[in-house]
């Protein structure tokens, strides 16, 4: 059914782990292998390539969907269908930036404050060369093979670079000055395949599948029981995404469910302890579909 192809390199472990979370585990011969197969009846055929390639690969009808970053299908002007955001990269949930950066004794506060014929370097020529275009500052711009932000000052001016943390720029010594782009690790389908009725709803399947995985991350289902004369207390201190399941128990009582955030959990507890819920439960959550 669905020709897939997968990111190599930074977001590689990550995907590999959403994807066996969400029941559709990847198999390869090796670590090292770019073929690999879902046992899914969706899923025709597996892919691991470079984000890099990935929006034109499925631009061109090679591969039916594939997940990359928005900085890629920018960066390509890739024509795709986006089936939607996926809330992670490579270490984190937090998206990654295309920054502009320079020296940290630096007066530029913007990208405006750079002259004519600045030294760029990056891996984003296509990004960098329209975002300076639009600023109105003519640079010089060059493809970076890697080790991009060890190249000020002698190298470079500034650099286009794409950060999740900011840590490895502020270890260089830089800071940023503007931001190109914010970018999420995303799906993207080829145009063709998406209008073919049963290709669009096998992606939406997958899709449902991955969401579920990433709505879970970071939360918890906690029941617990309580009795009439302290349920409303209890109700009052227990957090819900929407508002919590309560059934009546055979022998009196109710019997209370609810997902919240497991950064709160040891918060939540002792104060539904202390305001008359028993028998309290902590199960994980693998998948939240709405």
């Amino acid at each position: 059914m669905l020709r897939l192809v997968l990111p190599k390199g930074s977001l590689e472990r990550a995907t590999l782990e959403l994807f066996e979370a969400a029941d559709l585990p990847v198999q390869r011969n090796s670590s090292v292998d770019y073929q690999a197969t879902i046992d899914d009846p969706r899923i025709d055929s597996v892919r691991i390539l470079r984000p890099q390639e990935i929006p034109t690969y499925v631009a061109e009808g090679l591969f039916d969907i594939g997940i990359t970053g928005r900085d890629w299908v920018e960066e390509t002007g890739s024509v795709v269908e986006s089936l939607g955001e996926l809330k992670y990269s490579k270490n984190t949930a937090r998206p990654i930036r295309m920054v502009v950066a320079v020296a940290g004794d630096s007066t530029a506060a913007s990208v405006k404050d750079l002259p004519d014929g600045v030294r760029v370097q990056t891996e984003y020529l296509e990004s960098t060369r329209r975002f300076f275009e639009a600023n109105g500052v003519e640079a010089d711009i060059r493809l970076s093979y890697g080790a991009t932000e060890a190249k000020i000052p002698d190298i470079a001016d500034c650099v286009v670079e794409i950060t999740e943390t900011g840590r490895a720029l502020r270890a260089a010594g830089l800071k940023v000055i503007d931001t190109i782009l914010t970018s999420y690790t995303e799906v993207v389908a080829n145009p063709i395949a998406h209008a073919d009725p049963d290709k669009r709803k096998a992606m939406e399947q997958v899709m449902t599948l991955l969401n579920g995985v990433l709505d879970a991350r970071g939360k918890v289902l906690l029941k617990l029981n309580v009795d009439d004369e302290h349920k409303d207390a209890v109700l009052a201190v227990l957090p819900s995404m929407k508002s919590p399941t309560v059934s009546p128990l055979s022998d009196g009582g109710y019997a209370v469910e609810s997902v919240i955030e497991k950064s709160t959990i040891n918060l939540v507890i002792p104060d539904l302890r202390d305001a008359g819920a028993t028998d309290l439960l902590e199960m994980p959550i693998s998948k939240i579909v709405p």
